[in-house]
């Protein structure tokens, strides 16, 4: 624009903790739920890798009653010597200075998941204060950090500034590190911790860290019982395994070995169960890569040549024969994948996937020679057997699916046609801002393809259960009418054909009654989509429609009541002498009602469904979803309540007016 100059004067500096205030998200992914967690499991980490490096034996982590936690390890505390450039003590400068740190080459840790540097000081920037205390050479240092406005301009925060230089204050045999931290309101959406989800992520890695000690504490919890708990498993990664199939039905013993070449180490434990699903969890230096990478490229590709090999040896497939996929050998495959990397090249802050190319042949080798040696020892073979002759069997049930597939695109204007009736599409063409209500009945669906806005929102009645996709193989899936509809409208395929840039929708809302057939009818679709559209969750979208359990009226006043909180508060704003409303399912509103309540982006509620923790997902769904009976009514006893979709999700995120 004219009059408009760009000039030095306009480039910005940012000195000290000023770029991560300013850019939270670049650090720790977000300012939400997960990005608050995450300055936990920086601080977590760096315990973390004092006990990997065999320096520690004890972690504990405390959630305390001010909203601070407090980080312990029995390590050997960060060091407290001056700085030879900086002239401040080294704990200063690791708190304060971002790409400071004692990991950027392998003479104190062989690995480690803080390589960056910058895990210890950004939770320091985004705290309202932090303390560090430090035991080592029977002394005790101390040093407090916080974050103020700036006296010269209120408007800008200070971050992360010592109080004083760290000060010796007493003697001690004690040895390791305490860092305590308060996240600072001013940056995060909510400074609420979850016990549930730093309990879930404590146990996790004391079945990566076997004969590691981890304490568990919330202060806030009254019951004594419940406030402590201790993990610590000898078995490792083979009682994880067991965790994890724990409701399921185990075909085969637990296969675990490990290997090290060129300074990177492999660690495995599989289990095959009778299910259809392949759940394959892997870690690098003890960090979860929920997206993959090199790793665990390099342990499909070794599984996939091992049983092939042994296939033939023992003469299952024939010289003429094809070898099996590898989708074939995964099938009701439970496998921990965890590579200790010396520098682990990740993808983003957040850590999600792993790019050392020199990775993969490594892993793909030792999985390889130690899968090999199983299989070729005589008292495996009736586990070998059951893993191919499984295999074999899903290699005819994908062939079966593959022809029904080309079956139903040579017919995909056929397929169509009756979807036509069914589906009531939107007319706009930015996939980003369409919506696709999956809706409970035809009564409800009536009633949202009338009160909808048709520009983005497109309606899909289902007139019946769909299968419960937990016990059932692709092609049964692909069977089901409600499914193939759902399929079709989506546009994305499933399983192995699944193109998340074919999606027609960003947002898929699932919308059903606040009672036990809407919850079961969320929980099918929920499992279909975690099972065979399963980056559909995991990149954001698909949430859940928030329909109120109450209208309550008097006179020209109506106030819509999502939960009995609500419902009281509204009662007493009202007075007496108000109606009522009790809405027993989505038919009861028409269509007015469900469009301003439901529907409409100005006001409606919905819960964007996430995966914080793929593994414990999977668990819950197993539980759920399964077979056995037992384990699913002991869950349902402890946790359910039908009014809240987050028993059954692993995680989930209120998006108000939205």
């Amino acid at each position: 624009m004219a009059g408009n100059k760009y000039q030095a004067s306009d480039i910005q500096v940012l000195e000290g903790l000023d770029a991560v205030r300013m850019r939270p998200g670049m650090y720790i992914g977000s300012t939400g739920v997960r990005g608050l967690h995450h300055l936990i499991w920086e601080i977590v980490d760096n315990a973390i890798d004092e006990a990997a490096n065999g320096y520690a034996n004890e972690v504990t982590v405390t959630l305390k009653k001010d909203g601070s936690c407090e980080v312990t390890d029995n390590g050997r505390g960060v060091p407290v010597d001056i700085h030879p450039q900086l002239g401040v003590s080294a704990v200063e400068v690791v708190y304060t200075q971002l790409h400071a740190g004692g990991k950027f080459n392998n003479k104190n840790y062989a690995y480690s998941g803080g390589l960056h540097g910058v895990g210890a000081s950004v939770v320091n920037a985004l705290s309202e204060w932090m303390t560090v205390d430090v035991y080592q050479d029977y002394s005790h240092y101390a040093i407090r950090f916080e974050s103020n406005p700036d006296p010269k301009d209120p408007s800008h925060i200070l971050s992360g500034i010592p109080t004083a230089p760290l000060q010796k204050v007493g003697n001690t045999r004690r040895r390791g590190t305490v860092v305590c931290f308060k996240p600072d309101a001013r940056v995060f959406e909510t400074v609420d911790f979850s016990s549930e989800t730093v309990r879930r992520r404590i146990r996790e890695l004391a079945y990566l860290n076997k004969g590691i000690k981890f304490v568990f504490t919330d202060d806030r919890i009254r019951d004594a019982e419940m406030r402590r708990v201790e993990y610590c498993y000898e078995g490792g990664l083979a009682d994880y395994i067991t965790y994890l199939n724990s409701d399921k039905n185990a075909i085969s013993e637990i296969i675990q070995f490990e290997g090290e070449k060129d300074g990177t180490r492999i660690r495995v434990a599989i289990q095959y169960t009778d299910s259809y699903n392949e759940n394959i969890f892997s870690f690098v230096n003890n960090i979860p890569t929920g997206e993959g990478g090199t790793h665990e490229t390099g342990f499909k590709a070794a599984a996939t040549k091992a049983f092939n090999d042994y296939a033939r040896r023992v003469g299952i497939l024939r010289e003429k024969d094809n070898n099996l996929s590898g989708d074939d050998f995964r099938e009701g495959m439970t496998a921990i994948v965890c590579a200790s990397v010396r520098n682990p090249q990740f993808e983003g802050q957040t850590k999600g996937r792993l790019g050392n190319t020199e990775v993969r042949p490594i892993a793909e080798a030792i999985c390889v020679e130690q899968l090999s040696l199983f299989l070729e020892d005589l008292k495996h073979q009736e586990t070998a057997q059951k893993i191919v002759e499984k295999a074999v069997q899903a290699a005819r049930v994908r062939e079966a699916a593959r022809k029904a597939r080309d079956v139903a695109r040579q017919k995909s204007q056929l397929e169509a046609a009756p979807l036509v009736g069914k589906l009531s599409s939107c007319t706009g063409r930015n996939y980003e801002q369409n919506e696709l209500f999956i809706v409970e009945g035809d009564s409800a669906g009536g009633s949202a393809k009338q009160g909808r806005d048709r520009r983005f929102q497109a309606i899909l009645p289902l007139r019946g259960k769909p299968l419960n996709a937990e016990k059932k193989r692709i092609d049964q899936v692909l069977a089901n009418e409600e499914f193939r509809s759902i399929i079709t409208a989506l546009g994305t395929g499933i399983g192995e054909d699944f193109d998340i840039s074919s999606l027609k929708y960003g947002r898929v809302v699932i919308l059903s009654d606040a009672d036990q057939d809407g919850a079961h009818i969320r929980a099918i679709l929920l499992t279909f989509f975690f099972r065979y559209m399963r980056q559909l969750v995991t990149d954001g979208h698909v949430y859940i429609g928030m329909p109120p359990l109450y209208k309550a009226s008097k006179g020209n006043q109506v106030i819509y009541c999502y939960d009995d909180k609500e419902l009281a508060a509204a009662i007493k704003k009202l007075g007496r002498g108000y109606n009522l409303q009790r809405y027993k399912g989505l038919g009861e509103m028409n269509p007015e009602q469900l469009w301003e309540t439901t529907m409409n982006p100005a006001q409606r509620k919905m819960l964007q469904v996430t995966i914080e923790d793929a593994a414990e997902t999977d668990r819950r769904v197993s539980v759920l979803m399964g077979d056995k009976v037992e384990p699913r009514r002991e869950y349902i006893t402890e946790y359910a309540n039908f009014n809240r979709i987050d028993t059954f999700i692993d995680h989930a995120q209120t998006e108000d007016n939205h």
